[in-house]
């Protein structure tokens, strides 16, 4: 619980960070530049998904089962290779062959933080997994200030530069911290941990790649029917909506660790629910928060051209609550290896996504796309939260924080 608290901390203040990037983005480059900035960095999450196959899960999960030197040798090469090959085949458009090289940069280095960020999930050092997931929003935002009002770099490029500069330090940081641990003689290849991590690596990352679609897909339907600034707009709505989802991710991370490091079945089961209680009842007060500020107000934050920021919150809002709830079953599969569920509902969502993007987004525009991504939020949910009470009791008390529990807080706190 009190890792659970610290890491609650440490996702708290880059919910904050994330909120004044939003801000200062949409104040100083405007919805066409904020659009920008959201296709370049869509792409570049997509890519992370195929790098993600050495650098993700698979590197947390077989932390604790391979030798460190194994999966350092296959992760980065497969970092580098990706990142530097997946790019290419964003280049078809103006935008992207601008930010050609940006997206190069970000993806390698991306990547490669990652392998040394999920190797501390598999060795349940959370405690250096919240300080790298912290830095990275941070130092961003100290290079970006650095580059636009001391080096003088005004345009929309100086936010991806920012961004290749924070990933390269970390790395190189988490790098040397992770390197003196190893030893030169065991950076051997071996079949049985290539195989190990491909195979479930892909199986892991297709689940996340699709489900990503459903979050980002709506973007370049939008891009096509509406323009660049009607993508700069409702990507708003998202960013706000993945911001808070950082704080609920806190808590599937710790869980995650404690899942792929557990023998017991039913004692999983018990911490899922636990964690169920506890980002319930934090998404109901942040989505409550979103729901009473006026629209005015995010008018006067974000600029004229997004006072439609309030409506599409308002909108999203039931899906926001279900996938952050669901994230917490999602890695409770994923740390049992049972991929296949996770398969299904991404698969799911994302044909709802597709077909009622087609149909709303051409009719409604910017609330055609977050009434498409809301529906495949819920529906993507329903399929993981069935599929987890078919096994086991459905209660309420599940979603609902007890007396017991904070008096539990309270106590582990005070013991700390």
């Amino acid at each position: 619980m009190l890792t659970i608290l610290k890491t609650f901390l440490s996702r708290f203040l880059i919910l904050l960070l994330s909120f004044g990037l939003v801000i200062f983005s949409t104040q100083y480059w405007g919805s066409d530049g904020k659009g920008t900035i959201s296709i370049v960095i869509a792409n570049a999450a997509m890519i992370s998904f195929f790098s993600g196959i050495f650098t993700g899960s698979s590197t947390s999960y077989f932390a604790s089962k391979f030798r460190t030197e194994q999966i350092l040798l296959y992760s980065y090469l497969w970092s580098i290779i990706t990142g530097i090959t997946i790019p290419l085949l964003f280049s078809f458009s103006e935008i992207q062959s601008a930010y050609l090289f940006h997206l190069i940069g970000i993806s390698i280095f991306s990547a490669l933080l990652s392998v040394n960020v999920n190797l501390f999930i598999g060795m349940r050092n959370i405690k250096m997994f919240n300080i790298y997931t912290f830095l990275q929003q941070l130092l961003h935002v100290i290079f970006l200030f650095g580059f636009i009002f001391i080096l003088n770099l005004k345009e929309v490029s100086a936010y991806f530069v920012a961004q290749i500069f924070c990933l390269a330090l970390l790395f190189l940081i988490s790098f040397f911290q992770i390197i003196k641990k190893c030893k030169s003689s065991n950076f051997i290849f071996s079949s049985d941990v290539l195989k190990n991590m491909f195979d479930y690596g892909w199986k892991n990352q297709l689940s996340a790649l699709i489900q990503f679609l459903n979050y980002r897909l709506s973007f370049y339907f939008l891009e096509h029917y509406e323009g660049i600034s009607a993508v700069g707009i409702f990507s708003v709505g998202i960013t706000f909506a993945e911001a808070i989802w950082t704080i609920t991710r806190s808590i599937a991370v710790v869980l995650y660790s404690e899942v792929i490091n557990s023998k017991n079945r039913a004692e999983s089961i018990l911490k899922t629910k636990h964690s169920l209680k506890i980002s319930f009842s934090l998404m109901v007060i942040f989505i409550l928060g979103i729901i009473i500020i006026p629209s005015s107000v995010y008018e006067l934050i974000f600029g004229r051209a997004f006072r439609a920021t309030k409506e599409i919150m308002v909108i999203l809002a039931p899906g926001i609550i279900a996938i952050a709830m669901s994230d917490m079953i999602g890695y409770y599969f994923s740390g049992i290896k049972e991929l296949k569920i996770l398969n299904i509902k991404s698969i799911a969502g994302l044909f709802v996504t597709i077909v009622f993007s087609l149909i709303l987004i051409p009719k409604y525009g910017i609330y055609g796309a977050g009434i498409a991504t809301v529906s495949s939020y819920c529906l993507s949910a329903f399929i993981l939260f069935y599929h987890f009470y078919r096994s086991t009791d459905f209660k309420l008390k599940d979603f609902l924080i007890s007396k017991n529990d904070l008096k539990e807080i309270k106590f582990k706190f005070l013991k700390k």
